[in-house]
């Protein structure tokens, strides 16, 4: 099985570097200051949990090259989709299988537009990460991905072929038939500690020596809730249980990667994990004032950058 990824961050990457390391044929398609580095020094990884690598992986610039794929993993930012479309089209087989790893569920249309809905699976990753200054991979927990079919009951050959791929690679998780509950019960909790996390600038440690930011979570978290089970995917009490209890813990270290983009005055993904989860809470006559109110804040955040003239 041939396999792309395309990106090498603290997901991809680490994913990749792994699956590597086990004997797959991975190939990584990459910008070109980027490829020029992981071609120079080898794709680092730093991990205290898993052990150290430096590995000389395969990796390539357009995607016209060593294609077609089997698999092409989508390890991108939701505001980077339109460019990786493009970027891994040549590359898209009549068998291809493309594994989206984007938060949210606003990519699906715009995969399904594009390549049809037959190739698109869900995906998801729980890969706990950054690079760092020199582009090496930061391992620092989880390495947990998750894939599956959307739709049909029974997991397509590339699929159970990608599960394998994980299971000899240590990667935890895997082939997922519920695929779908289980992208929606990681949007709950990113729709709540992303919209929490920016609109307060802080840590879910610091938002709860607020007055009211462990209510102000719990309702928030609420409004996630009635919005999944609105859409067909309504979460176990025991998801939401343990969901209230992580977002809600005092002294908890927990923060959005989303505070980081902000704070550095990078692109962030407001339209996918929070702008759209409030779209469908409008479309469904849920109240949300709090999605409201944190979608706001990022968009007015995006209009700052755009007055500056900033872009990516």
């Amino acid at each position: 099985m041939k396999i792309l990824i395309l990106g090498a961050g603290a997901v991809g990457g680490y994913w990749g570097a792994r699956m590597h390391q086990a004997g797959v044929d991975v190939t990584f398609l990459l910008r070109e200051k980027r490829a020029e580095t992981v071609r120079k020094n080898g794709l680092v990884v730093k991990s205290p949990k898993t052990g150290d690598a430096t590995l000389p992986v395969k990796v390539v610039t357009r995607a016209t090259e060593g294609g077609p794929y089997d698999v092409i993993i989508l390890a991108c930012k939701g505001y980077d989709l339109p460019s990786a479309m493009d970027a891994i089209a040549p590359a898209v087989g009549a068998d291809t299988t493309l594994v989206p790893i984007l938060n949210g569920h606003l990519h699906f249309a715009t995969l399904d537009a594009r390549f049809g809905r037959d190739k698109v699976a869900g995906g998801l990753a729980r890969i706990s990460g950054m690079l760092g200054p020199n582009g090496e991979i930061l391992h620092s927990g989880a390495s947990g991905v998750s894939f599956g079919e959307r739709e049909a009951k029974t997991a397509r050959a590339s699929l159970v072929e990608l599960d394998a791929a994980c299971r000899k690679a240590g990667i935890e998780g895997g082939l997922n038939p519920s695929i779908n509950q289980d992208l929606w019960d990681k949007w709950i909790m990113l729709g709540s500690i992303a919209s929490m996390c920016s609109a307060m600038r802080g840590t879910v440690g610091d938002i709860m020596e607020s007055e009211d930011g462990g209510a102000i979570m719990g309702e928030i978290l609420e409004e996630c809730r009635k919005v999944a089970a609105a859409e067909g995917y309504p979460p176990s009490d025991q998801v939401i249980g343990a969901l209230k209890a992580g977002l809600t813990q005092k002294g908890g270290k927990a923060v959005a990667s989303i505070l980081g983009d902000i704070e550095k005055g990078g692109a962030v993904e407001a339209r996918s994990i929070v702008g759209d989860m409030l779209a469908r809470a409008r479309q469904h006559g849920v109240a949300a004032p709090n999605l409201r109110f944190a979608y706001a804040h990022l968009q007015t955040y995006e209009a700052r950058r755009a007055r500056d003239g900033l872009k990516g």
